[in-house]
């Protein structure tokens, strides 16, 4: 455990992660205080890397849930595996003969098999999903509920009991309360507004595209080979392109991915030829480069492009 926000900014680098001053504070906070920690921010951001990052930093186990419409208990939580219910009820069905041998009538035959219900309601038949992996396992883990808005409203009422208590309830078996201290990463992309009862159980960070300089950092760090200056364009060039009306925003580990493209192909520096011949690292729309390819030559250059 970081003894402080400054030894886990350094672990974070470590890890591969930069982040600033105040992310790295509410990230030791969350862990110091045990509280979830909600991110937010645009896609492509880093906020589902930071989640690995600090698992790495950490030294723990990164357990990932990705969230989406229809998301419920049995893929977030648990589940009872009928299946193997159904085979032990097979094989054990001499030993149910003989425990309802005698009975007087149905009703008291009833009676005697539901002694055996704690039986198949075990853990032994228990599938946990990850949230309960989360909860159960023996080491601490840092849990990723990633995209949490794009799961249903409701699914945000599962959370409650998890995120504010660490514990499910779960019918069958009781209360299952966490063993460790599992540290709770929620992402959203802001695709619906999160309701006031989850923010309230989060510590909150926003996370927004880096200054250039902070981007040409990245760069450098995630792109072995790049030099300087050609991260420092690549990093100018996509705060540029960022400031155009594109349907999607090159996203950082975009630049990084561009930067890569670009050592590969033996470039040291960023023209337009280069930049248009590999486009289509960093965009992903046509619409997009042909919104982009026109203005190369000013967006390499730095001066300002039309929107």
């Amino acid at each position: 455990m970081p003894a402080s926000a400054n030894e886990l900014t350094v672990a974070l680098a470590r890890a591969g992660y930069l982040a600033d001053e105040r992310l790295a504070l509410v990230c030791w906070l969350a862990l110091t205080l045990e509280r979830p920690l909600l991110v937010e921010g645009p896609a492509g951001v880093g906020k589902t890397d930071l989640a690995r990052a600090l698992a790495e930093a950490l030294s723990r186990e990164l357990v990932r849930l990705q969230c989406y419409e229809g998301l419920d208990e049995a893929k977030a939580l648990y589940e009872w595996d009928y299946a193997k219910q159904m085979l032990y009820t097979q094989l054990l069905r001499d030993a149910v003969a003989a425990q309802i041998a005698g009975a007087s009538s149905l009703a008291d035959a009833a009676d005697r098999v539901a002694g055996a219900d704690a039986a198949f309601f075990s853990r032994r038949f228990l599938v946990e999903r990850p949230l309960l992996r989360a909860l159960t396992s023996d080491r601490p883990v840092v849990m990723l509920i990633d995209e949490v808005d794009r799961a249903d409203p409701e699914f945000e009422a599962l959370l409650l009991e998890v995120l504010a208590e660490r514990q499910v309830t779960i019918p069958e078996l009781g209360t299952v309360r966490a063993s460790g201290s599992p540290l709770f990463v929620l992402t959203s992309n802001a695709a619906r507004e999160l309701t006031d009862a989850l923010r309230r159980r989060c510590l909150h960070a926003f996370v927004d595209y880096p200054p250039p300089s902070r981007e040409q950092a990245i760069i450098e760090l995630r792109a072995p080979g790049v030099a300087a200056s050609l991260a420092a364009q690549l990093a100018a060039f996509a705060a540029r392109v960022r400031a155009l009306d594109l349907r999607k925003l090159p996203s950082i580990s975009e630049t990084i991915e561009w930067a890569r493209a670009l050592v590969l192909l033996g470039a040291s520096a960023l023209d337009a030829e280069s930049a248009r011949a590999t486009l289509g690292v960093l965009l992903k729309h046509e619409e997009d480069r042909a919104n982009v390819e026109p203005k190369l030559a000013t967006l390499v250059d730095g001066r300002p492009a039309a929107k």
